[in-house]
């Protein structure tokens, strides 16, 4: 019996039909997050990109509250509940709008309201996860500094105990939603390891401080955390977790959603390149006609759909029995990596026009130069998977 070949005409946004892979209630957070995109931020992130602030942050990220994305993987405390690859497509759709944004709902719920979740305790999940959920409050996350950003070990933060109180100092350097915050997640050495402190940022010593001329992330707050002889009581400490493994398992469920955004972005950047490619005309005849072109698209195309797939996979394998960290390693590493590369091919697709903002192209491109190496480098994660590998630790 011959093969027969499907009859329905292919789509070339989809040529491997991944979407039936997804189940229905999958599509419609999907679609639901991506109109709410289109609609709220699509007509304006161009201009937030090029004057380097989102317009109404506190506005927006009540929106986003309202739409039921932030922490939605996380149970209870006003917070929705949802799969992990319900989170990764979320995390694709704000990404193909702007890493930006995917950032500020990243570290408000993977990384401020998870360690808060995962190792809070009771007052301090009453007191922060509904608000944050909401998008009433804004959170972030304290860990990178000036001279500690691949090494954590060798954090310069330090917090003492003065009686019963906690007296924190130090800098943390490169903090996504940092001078908005309302509450920071602070990470620093203590005489037990390291440990996490829940510090709202009203508190005396606590100052952030907006990071400016940055050539990615544009559409994004960057600040500086300084904390001086901040006094916190002694119920401020996370008391479930010490040393590194607390914040390097946030980490891991931000990068889990990275893996996914990555893709995101990606998709943008292709479908803004197969598209110019059918209307940009050249020797009388669209330049999609080209075998070059096609060469192209098909390599981006390819690159694409191995991430995506990629990207589900690891969705699935989380909801079902967890991942290591080589595991979502693989994913931030390959897909970050992947992404760049077809930002810069559709880039020479649209030729002078790949550097306007009238396009998504470069926007994207520059954004994923900082994607390519926060929460952990293209060197940290090669590591992390060599070690997976080989058994042998290479860090050092």
């Amino acid at each position: 019996m011959r093969e027969q070949r499907a009859a329905r005409p292919a789509d070339p946004y989809d040529l491997l039909e991944l979407d039936r892979l997804l189940t229905p209630d999958e599509r419609a957070v999907r679609d639901s997050v991506r109109a709410f995109c289109d609609r709220r931020v699509g007509p304006d992130i161009a201009r937030w990109f090029e004057q380097g602030a989102i317009e109404d942050i506190r506005g927006l990220t009540k929106e986003l509250g309202e739409l039921g994305v932030l922490g939605m993987h996380l149970d209870g405390y006003g917070c929705a509940g949802m799969s992990a690859v319900d989170y990764g497509l979320t995390c694709m759709e704000l990404e193909a709008t702007d890493s930006g944004l995917r950032s500020l709902v990243s570290v408000q719920g993977s990384l401020a309201m998870y360690a808060i979740w995962a190792f809070g305790s009771e007052e301090h999940k009453q007191e922060w996860l509904p608000r944050l959920a909401a998008g009433t409050a804004i959170g972030c996350f304290g860990l990178t500094e000036p001279d500690a950003g691949s090494d954590p070990g060798s954090m310069r933060t330090v917090a003492r105990r003065d009686g019963a109180d906690w007296i924190l100092d130090g800098r943390k350097m490169w903090i996504t939603n940092g001078s908005v915050a309302d509450v920071a997640v602070v990470w620093a050495r203590t005489e037990e390891g390291v440990r996490g402190f829940v510090v709202p940022t009203g508190t005396a010593g606590f100052s952030a401080v907006e990071m400016k001329h940055k050539m990615s992330l544009r559409a994004s707050v960057t600040s500086e955390l300084v904390l001086d002889a901040v006094r916190l009581p002694a119920t401020a400490v996370l008391p479930e977790v010490r040393g590194l493994r607390g914040p390097l398992s946030c980490l891991d469920e931000a990068r889990y959603g990275i893996a996914w955004g990555a893709m995101g972005a990606a998709r943008s950047a292709f479908t803004s390149a197969l598209a110019y490619a059918g209307d940009r005309v050249q020797f009388d005849r669209p330049i999609s006609s080209f075998q070059l072109t096609q060469a192209k698209l098909t390599d981006m195309a390819l690159e694409l759909a191995k991430g995506t797939l990629l990207a589900l996979h690891l969705g699935r394998a989380k909801d079902e029995r967890g991942l290591r960290a080589e595991q979502i390693s693989f994913g931030k590493l390959n897909n970050t990596r992947a992404a760049l590369e077809i930002c810069r091919t559709a880039r020479t697709i649209l030729g002078a026009n790949g550097i306007s903002l009238e396009y998504p192209v470069i926007r994207h491109a520059n954004n994923l130069e900082s994607i390519l190496t926060y929460e952990g480098t293209v060197e940290m994660h090669t590591l992390i998977i060599g070690q997976a590998l080989t058994g042998q630790p290479a860090f050092r």
